[in-house]
Order: C-alpha cells, then structure tokens, then sequence
C-alpha cells in the first residue's frame, strides 16, 4: 500500500516529544503530526489529547522525497461547514465575521482603495504640518 498525499489512514500513536506526535502507518512506516496539526485550538501539552498506544485517524499531508512522512490528525475529520473555526480561510473571501455575503475584491480593487486611504491622509498630515509651520511666534 502506497502513502498518497491526501488519503486518510488509521495509525497508532508511538511515541510524544514536544513538537509533535509519531504515528506508526499500516504499512509500517511511521510519519510525524506535528503539534499545529492536532487540534483546531492552540495545543500547549500535546499529552493532553493524545497517548502512547492512542489509534488515530490522520490524513497525509506531505510525503518528502527523503521519506519523511507529514500527517495531520484535525485535518482528518469532517466537519460540516458551520463547525469550522471563524478564522479558516478554506472558505475564500475574507473569513471574517460582517463579511457574509461580500465578494472578494480583486487586487487592482484593493490597491485602488489603498492608494486613496493613502494620499488622504498624507493630505491631511501636509495641513497639519504647514498649519503648524506658518502660524505662531518664533522662539
């Protein structure tokens, strides 16, 4: 059995350091979860959700060409769409909450709408700084 970039396999925790967690694959070879790649909330003790001897669910993420095998245990569940963090950019558009709806905006878009933001208020800091530079008495 080949390991694929993408596919899901059962594995068996086989050892814990402090960046991630080893799991031994059916065909034997083993790959590494890191810590990022456990849960969907910020893992301080990886101990705390995962044991030696633990069976896991994980899904491949990288296979390198030395070997080394990249997996991911909160990547291998399925979750319906609504239960997924606020923050997941999965989605497309701009993830955040009050954008429900919106389209994307293209970069010209974006450029556009900074470059105006921009002179604005290098407009409004050139009044300042002339209006302080012609008026008052000098020291």
């Amino acid at each position: 059995m080949s390991i694929e970039v993408g596919s899901k396999l059962q594995g068996k925790v086989t050892g814990i350091t402090n960046f991630g967690a080893f799991v031994e694959l059916p065909d034997g070879k083993t790959g590494l979860v890191h810590i990022s790649e456990i849960a969907d909330k910020y893992v301080e003790d990886i101990n705390q959700f995962v044991s030696v001897g633990d069976e896991v669910t994980v899904k491949v993420m990288k296979v390198e060409d030395d070997g080394k095998i990249g997996l991911s245990i909160r990547k291998a569940v399925d979750r319906p769409q609504e239960d997924r963090p606020k923050n997941d950019r999965s989605k497309g558009g701009r993830g955040g909450p009050g954008n429900k709806g919106q389209r994307s905006l293209s970069f010209e878009e974006k450029m556009n709408r900074f470059m105006k933001d921009s002179e604005e208020r290098l407009s409004s800091l050139r009044k300042q700084t002339d209006a302080k530079r012609g008026g008052g008495s000098r020291r």
